[in-house]
């Protein structure tokens, strides 16, 4: 541990001449984007770019704390009694009700066949009172409704596909890089934003620390014990520099998702049971240097409706063994070849971690038998075979959109199976109708029981591995003023300002 301070202090110390001038460009590492319509956006990391030239109908307020919905390209709407009518007025003087009409439509087009349609799934009509202002109806009430809104596929783009936001796309090298220049310049602020593509976590962060970005969303587990103390403080030696670190839980849940089409998997609950008991969090989350939270289930602590109870089929290797052979595969073995269960596990990039996370993975299934064979597929390749349901188990990450249950609940009622967001295919009456009870529910303790409800009938047909909830820690050079942390980031690039370090 000495050596290692010793050595990330000598690194630093030759990176410091660089913290010494002001910077126009805003650069940092991210994942790569695969398409800039908000109508196709299917990441966290296409919403980032997509955010940075679109205005949403409306959007999270930057600094408000618990997180509020504010005015964005539309002012707050007005909304009728019954809750089913919603008028908002259009305050972006580029843009024009008809601009936002029509990009709403977009998303529920068929010919568009967006990923993000189910954003719309309660707009019954949508419609330009005049110039101004837009009227939305809805199916049903929807208490969530607003912050639909503030999300990035609720883009509102001009006629010519152009949008208003603060910056412009400048250029793209596809897989490697990105450069959005600030439409207007403002006095203190950054002009440049760039997003460099870079897969090694350990690259990024010499890459922060030589000064070559201004911000680091990841520390590679092999940094970590270097950069971050014992009780979570930063090391002197950054901390002296000016660099800032920023520890926030978030709303992202991580899983290996189970396609409930899968001949093998999808009608063998007992099967699908075994592969939660048989999952090590106790080592998943040294592998993961404790930044992380355990999950029992797709909702996040902290959020109205958390199902606060023991998860039956938590890591217990015994109940696991028990569950492979009322499954009918006992020791592992598939009765019908008189072999070894093969199962194999789609993972969307082939990174050092990546591999090494699906690899412990699959030591954790060879206890009970199972042998999981591990497919890197690039990202683009992954979300095809995802959605074509032409993967058996598949690695993936729900980023919440709005604080609500309702928003990591949707990912399983049937109406959303791929290419909607519920990937896995997951189907059961008896899930909707929780669901849509709690849609109907006349007040919030009636949803949140409900809510509830959907968690309990989840754990028990296991449509997914539940691996856990991310801690968000965050490392900001001292060039990098005005900046808040967020569970939702998208534009936050626009507050940024220039500051001038020592």
């Amino acid at each position: 541990m000495r050596t290692a301070k010793k050595r990330l202090a000598a690194s630093f110390a030759s990176a410091v001449a660089v913290f010494g001038c002001a910077a126009a460009t805003f650069t940092r590492s991210l994942e790569r984007v695969s398409t800039m319509d908000p109508a196709q956006g299917r990441s966290v990391y296409d919403a980032r770019a997509q955010r940075l030239v679109y205005k949403s109908v409306l959007e999270v307020d930057y600094h408000a704390r618990p997180y509020r919905v504010a005015p964005c390209a539309c002012g707050l709407p007005m909304v009728s009694d019954d809750g089913l009518a919603y008028r908002f007025e259009v305050i972006d003087g580029e843009l024009t009700a008809d601009d936002v009409v029509r990009s709403l439509e977009r998303l529920r087009d068929p010919a568009a066949v967006s990923p993000n349609k189910w954003v719309l799934n309660d707009v019954d009509s949508i419609s330009a009172v005049d110039s101004r202002t837009v009227d939305i109806r809805l199916k049903r009430k929807c208490h969530y409704f607003p912050w639909l809104m503030t999300m990035p596929a609720a883009a509102v783009m001009k006629s010519d596909g152009s949008g208003t936001g603060a910056f412009v796309l400048d250029s793209w090298w596809k897989n490697h890089e990105m450069v959005f220049r600030r439409r207007q310049p403002v006095p203190g602020m950054f002009d440049e934003v760039r997003y460099v593509v870079v897969d090694d976590v350990s690259t990024q962060w010499l890459m922060f620390l030589k000064g070559e970005t201004d911000f680091l969303g990841e520390i590679s587990r092999d940094n970590w014990d270097a950069v971050i103390g014992p009780n979570g403080e930063l090391d002197p030696a950054l901390a002296k520099s000016g660099v800032k670190l920023y520890s926030i839980p978030t709303l992202d849940t991580m899983y290996i998702g189970i396609n409930m089409r899968d001949p093998v998997l999808g009608g063998n609950k007992k099967l699908r049971q075994a592969l939660n008991a048989a999952f090590d969090y106790p080592a998943w989350e040294r592998f993961y240097s404790g930044r992380i939270t355990k999950a029992g289930g797709p909702v996040p602590p902290g959020i109205a409706g958390f199902l606060d109870e023991p998860f039956e089929y938590s890591f217990d290797l015994e109940k696991a063994k028990r569950l492979m052979a009322e499954a009918g595969y006992p020791g592992g073995i598939d009765p019908a070849t008189g072999r070894r269960l093969v199962l194999t596990l789609a993972i969307g990039r082939a990174s050092q971690d990546s591999r090494e996370a699906g690899e412990l993975v699959a030591a954790f299934y060879e206890k009970i038998g199972v042998k999981l064979e591990l497919s890197f597929q690039t990202w683009d390749a992954f979300l095809k075979s995802v959605n074509e349901g032409r993967v058996q188990l598949y690695r993936m990450g729900w980023v919440g959109d709005y604080p609500d249950a309702q928003n990591f609940l949707q990912l399983f009622h049937s109406a959303n199976t791929s290419p909607g967001p519920n990937h896995s295919n997951y189907e059961s009456e008896e899930f909707d109708k929780m669901y849509d009870m709690a849609l109907a529910a006349a007040t919030a303790d009636e949803r949140e029981e409900c809510w509830r409800g959907c968690q309990r009938i989840l754990r028990e047909d296991c449509p997914w591995v539940f691996t856990h909830f991310n801690k968000s820690n965050m490392l900001v050079r001292p060039t990098v003023g005005n900046y808040v942390p967020s569970v939702f980031p998208y534009g936050a690039e626009e507050h940024y300002t220039v500051m001038e370090t020592r």
